[in-house]
């Protein structure tokens, strides 16, 4: 822990090579990691119901599957707590690499794993398992991610480089739906069903080789490195989490809830909607998904650099102000209209998304002292997913069952867009020029962030 009135840690200059690389290594291998939690994703709106939860009715397989969509939210928390601590610990790298293993292997286990018609109700329990330890990796992933772009470079650009972590999961999300979109076009709909399908698990094997060579030639953060040669690692950060910043894991936690919630809507709960509501064949969903999410590859890190130029929580409550109007414009015009209007549809909230998530990792890691970002980070993130996007695409089909109208999913996207706008108003902002003059202070307080 930090002592009153000893000297603080002053990373050393960074190369703008290594600055450069470790953008990359957070964003590819972010994007390794959510190819593999959004292959997931897409799957169980698709076809994993069927296959794992077989079931007379298909909302109730549907269900089931997203179910198992929720498992990898509610496992995040252990990861963010035992990854997170680490990643203060032991330093960001060390954990990027033990996460990126984990989620890997698991997603490649599920392409091999006996369906219910091999071996009964062990698949499923087997595929819930595995989907566990694809949220303990993904929830220990993105603290370190955030950091490791973000303590290479200037905190006055930290809202663009720390936007690389973000990246991930649309880069992934494009990734996981183009494979899904291709196997289906070049395959039969009983091929993708049988066997099919699997091609896009299994491919999470040749993907983790690649990112693990590039972050295993990184370096340690200079921001750990301080911290490590001056003593300032703490003993206990969770506790310290807890009791030394909870406003500022309030703030972050409540600001997570809409962004969360509106991309369970537009990338994973829409497949079902526009196939069984709709009408629509399951290529034409993915596509309509990839069209959207490619934009917000793009789109994420403009609105990260945007936000170092304005005020980075408004930009971020404008966005979520936005999105919590945005379904009610939706969901009439995308029954009323054609396929173009489904996409234009899904882009349009996709956008109020990117203009979220793209400041979200600055504004979350802000607020918390250097000492304790990897930990409060994570636990941010995980905490705000697990009553944000994990029940999400539960609430969506309960509601839609229970109600047969897109009212109430509109409403519970407008309640999530307060909460968000609440999280903002609690939050801090930083002071970019004076850290950047003296990136750590003496205590052990980033200058411009309160205690």
């Amino acid at each position: 822990m930090t002592h009153q009135g000893r000297p603080g840690p002053v990373p050393r200059a960074v190369e703008p090579r290594a600055l450069w690389r470790a953008f990359a290594a957070s964003l590819s291998g972010t994007a390794l990691e959510w190819y593999d939690f959004a292959v997931y994703s897409a799957a169980s709106a698709l076809v994993l119901g069927q296959l794992f939860f077989p079931s007379d009715s298909q909302l109730a397989g549907t269900m089931a599957a997203f179910s198992t969509y929720a498992v990898g939210y509610v496992a995040r928390p252990l990861g963010g707590f035992v990854f997170g601590r680490l990643g203060d610990q032991i330093g960001r790298k060390k954990v990027l690499v033990s996460t990126l293993v984990l989620i890997g292997v698991a997603t490649f286990l599920i392409g091999v794993l006996p369906t219910h018609d091999d071996i009964g109700p062990t698949a499923a329990v087997l595929l819930v398992l595995l989907r566990f330890a694809q949220g303990v990796g993904v929830g220990g992933e993105w603290g370190g991610a955030v950091l490791l772009s973000s303590e290479f470079g200037d905190p006055r650009r930290r809202g663009f480089f720390a936007s690389a972590a973000q990246v991930g999961p649309p880069a992934g999300n494009l990734m996981a739906n183009g494979v899904l979109a291709l196997l289906g076009v070049l395959l039969t709909e009983e091929q993708f069903l049988s066997w099919g399908w699997r091609l896009a698990f299994l491919l999470s094997g040749v993907l983790v080789l690649f990112g693990l060579w590039i972050r295993a030639r990184l370096e340690e953060t200079p921001v750990f490195k301080a911290l490590e040669e001056s003593g300032q690692r703490p003993a206990a950060p969770i506790r310290e989490v807890f009791t030394r910043q909870t406003r500022g894991l309030t703030a972050a936690v409540l600001s997570r809830m809409a962004p969360d919630v509106v991309y369970a809507l537009f990338t994973v709960f829409v497949l079902t909607y526009a196939t069984q509501e709709l009408g629509y064949s399951s290529g034409a969903a993915l596509g309509a998904v990839l069209i959207g999410s490619s934009l917000q590859v793009v789109l994420i890190p403009l609105a990260g650099a945007l936000s170092d130029r304005i005020n980075r929580r408004l930009l971020y409550g404008i966005a979520a102000a936005g999105a919590a109007v945005w379904p009610f414009v939706f969901f009439p015009a995308i029954g009323a209209g054609g396929y173009a209007v489904l996409v234009l549809g899904i882009i349009v909230g996709l956008v109020f998304h990117s203009f979220m998530y793209g400041p979200q990792a600055a504004f979350v890691s802000e607020q918390f002292q250097p000492e304790l970002r990897s930990t409060g980070s994570s636990l941010a993130y995980t905490l705000g997913g697990v009553i944000g996007g994990a029940v999400a695409p539960l609430l969506f089909t309960f509601l839609l069952a229970q109600f047969a109208s897109w009212v109430p999913l509109a409403c519970y996207i407008l309640v999530t867009g307060a909460v968000t706008l609440t999280g903002l108003a609690l939050g801090r902002d930083p002071d970019p020029e004076r850290e950047a003059a003296v990136p750590i202070a003496a205590s052990g307080t980033p200058a411009g962030t309160a205690p």
